[in-house]
């Protein structure tokens, strides 16, 4: 299928001009009925990926998600935008599970939205055999995977799929796994020969940031005060501290609630749901709350006590920021915290333990580095970056580094020259010229770089392997007993000239006695705010929450904050203009258009009317006039212009979408006169070349007129 069809669609229901990076080789790859597994970070565009196939292709595309409170918000989102669009869980009635499961059966849903549990049961198979299915879509993909940070093991009952419907693709989508879980998921599924895409996992416009763990509350509530009505999230490990944190922030003014498992039916998902619609600013939560959030204006997260792993981590912090805009992510560490998850690891599965205990180490390892913070998420997740962020907080505030190429290269070797079969330990010891009986025992003190390190102490070499790791030049095989492997990067360095810049190891010391003195007190607390919105963009949100209330839906579901902001910004005044804003499609435009115009409209007049001055507002002002009933002769006299300026106003406002009646002024046979001799002719037109060709028979502002209906419909 071309391509073009699905741009088309990209445009008519999501309102977008062209797509994020990777999204159209995964629908082409789609297309071609290949499998497909799609790695891409929360807020990079992967429900697109199905979701245009879906609209484009016959049939229904069935969507397995895990996230019944979720389902509901991506339905609403999906009709918001003229898609049709289900689904099918626990929640809804029995007469309600029967009209869906016939609009699937009868062809009239484009998507389904279900839970795995549901796919796999004995009286749902038969009505997707005998319905057309066009795609299976297995979101959070990382389930099905024991070594994600998130099994579940219903998911292992998908493998189905591909035996029962083998003709149908399968695409498989996670924002969060490391190169071990990726190989698992397409074994798992039974992908078959699927094309592989990992977009850059990095997210730019999130800042990243750890503190030590002290006086937490204090520098919270100092957070969230410098970010009034922006809404956030701090996760925690424990259902008590999300409710007593929640407790402490509404004592200091803060509209917040907790969100945790042990909640009742009612409570939990109106607590959700306040958050989704605005009426709550904070959400205090356990993991429990936010997976698959589709709430694209969260502006910040903070991490109360440390994740258990990376992926989490990433996952949860992915919440913010999600409409591209800029976000703030805050961790706080502490070394209890370590030693609470390493109990809560120890007392767990065991046959996933040393992994779980590796992926810890990793966790602990980036809350304490002393480098670029963005260069370690990326490289845990395979991607080289080689240049620092500048958007985390050693970036803002850098430890000075030396060129540690030598120091670098005499690892690198050693871990060539053992051919990668040793772990971190072995290898230090034999950097150090260590005589352990193992070491000795295993013939390791015969390679060359035997004793290259020793002049290094023992502590200093775990501290710069840890940083080498964290910069990509040296990755773990978990599976292989955490035995150090060589990446791409290593090889530059050991045969190209890499250059490696490492930290000393005497700055770790420094630097946590630095930040601990950095902690704020209450006292120091600055009535700043910082104003990330102009005055027009909260004019949008406002009367964004007062439609969504009125619809009964998220403020989201009718305009993502990336979109206001661009409105903000470009200033629309007309539908034409209206339309080229992203995110706005041909169902939003028809449902909400006149609605925001009108808004805006009435925004900038006010600040006219206050001796700003507005680009555009002219047009804007006689259309005020128009609308209350004024004449041309009328409007003249009221604004001080010419009846032909007011003419050439209205020509300019209807060929731009506006509600002019030209027909007052203008006849059809002289409309149609001034057309015949447009067809003659490139644009742009001049008045005078038509005036002198109709021998001046029709006046200019009837010209004026003219081209403006001949422009507007000559397509």
């Amino acid at each position: 299928m071309n391509l073009e069809k699905a741009r088309a669609a990209l445009k008519k229901y999501f309102g977008y001009d062209s797509f994020r990076p990777l999204q159209a080789e995964v629908i082409e790859a789609i297309y071609e009925k290949k499998d497909v597994l799609l790695l891409m970070p929360t807020g990079g565009g992967k429900s697109v990926c199905f979701q245009i196939p879906a609209i484009t292709l016959e049939g229904t595309c069935i969507v397995i998600s895990p996230l019944i409170s979720l389902m509901k918000d991506q339905v609403e989102a999906l009709r918001a935008n003229g898609i049709r669009a289900s689904f099918l869980n626990s929640s809804l009635s029995y007469s309600e599970q029967q009209q869906v499961e016939n609009d699937l059966f009868n062809g009239h849903l484009d998507l389904l939205y279900t839970s795995p549990e549901k796919m796999a049961s004995q009286e749902f198979l038969p009505l997707l055999r005998s319905s057309k299915i066009s795609l299976f879509a297995i979101d959070e993909a990382h389930c099905i995977s024991a070594w994600g940070h998130d099994f579940r093991p219903e998911y292992r009952q998908l493998r189905f799929l591909k035996k029962t419907f083998p003709n149908v693709p399968v695409i498989a989508l996670t924002a969060t796994a490391d190169k071990l879980t990726r190989k698992d998921i397409v074994v798992q599924a039974e992908l078959q020969q699927p094309e592989i895409f990992i977009a850059s996992f990095d997210r730019p416009n999130l800042s990243l940031e750890v503190r030590p763990g002290r006086k937490k509350m204090e520098q919270i509530i100092e957070f969230i005060e410098k970010r009034p009505n922006q809404p956030g999230i701090v996760y925690c490990l424990s259902r008590k501290s999300t409710e007593t944190l929640a407790e402490k922030l509404r004592e200091n003014g803060i509209n917040a609630a907790a969100y945790h498992a042990g909640l009742d039916d009612s409570t939990r998902p109106k607590v959700q749901e306040d958050f989704i619609n605005d009426k709550t600013t904070v959400i205090c939560a356990t993991i429990a709350f936010g997976m698959g959030i589709d709430k694209g204006n969260v502006r910040w997260v903070i991490h109360y006590n440390l994740p258990k792993n990376l992926e989490g981590y990433y996952q949860e912090i992915g919440r913010s920021g999600r409409d591209g805009s800029e976000a703030d992510t805050l961790l706080f560490y502490s070394a209890g915290d370590v030693a609470m998850l390493r109990e809560f690891i120890s007392e767990g599965d065991s046959q996933h333990r040393e992994i779980q205990l590796a992926k810890l180490d990793r966790m602990h390892q980036y809350a304490t580095a002393l480098i670029c913070r963005r260069k370690i998420l990326l490289n845990y997740f395979n991607e080289t970056m080689l240049e620092n962020c500048g958007n985390c907080d050693v970036c803002k505030n850098p430890p000075k580094d030396f060129d540690g190429t030598i120091i670098a290269q005499k690892a690198l070797s050693a871990v060539s020259r053992l051919q990668e079969q040793v772990g971190t330990g072995m290898l230090v010891d034999v950097l150090r010229g260590s005589k352990s009986y193992n070491l000795l025992s295993n013939g390791y003190d015969k390679i060359k770089t035997y004793g290259a390190g020793k002049d290094v102490r023992q502590e200093d070499w775990f501290f710069y392997l840890e940083q080498m790791m964290n910069q990509g030049l040296i990755e773990i095989a978990y599976d292989d007993h955490s035995k150090i492997k060589l990446t791409n990067a290593s090889k530059s360095v050991l045969f190209d000239g890499q250059k490696v810049q490492l930290v000393q190891a005497e700055v770790q010391k420094a630097r946590k006695e630095e930040e601990a003195a950095k902690i704020p007190s209450r006292t120091k607390r600055t009535s700043e705010r910082q104003r990330v919105r102009d005055e027009l963009f909260e004019h949008l949100r406002q009367l964004r929450l007062d439609i969504a209330r009125k619809k009964g839906v998220p403020p989201y579901i009718v305009f993502g904050d990336a979109t206001l902001e661009e409105m903000a910004a470009e200033r629309p005044t007309t539908e034409a203009d209206f339309s080229l804003i992203s995110g706005v499609g041909e169902q939003k435009l028809r449902e909400f258009g006149r609605v925001f115009l009108d808004g805006i409209q009435e925004f900038l007049l006010a600040k006219k009317d206050e001796g700003m001055r507005i680009a555009g507002s002219t047009y804007l002002e006689t259309f005020r006039l128009y609308k209350q009933g004024a004449s041309v002769d009328e409007i003249a006299a009221q604004r001080g212009i010419s009846p032909v300026t007011v003419f050439s106003h209205y020509a300019y406002l209807y060929e731009k979408g506006e509600n002019i009646n030209i027909w007052t002024f203008l006849t059809k046979t002289d409309a149609q006169r001034v057309a015949n001799i447009l067809q003659n002719m490139e644009p742009p037109y001049k008045l005078q070349e038509v005036f002198l060709a109709l021998n001046e028979e029709v006046a200019y502002e009837k010209i004026r007129l003219s081209i403006a209906l001949y422009n507007k419909h000559k397509h």
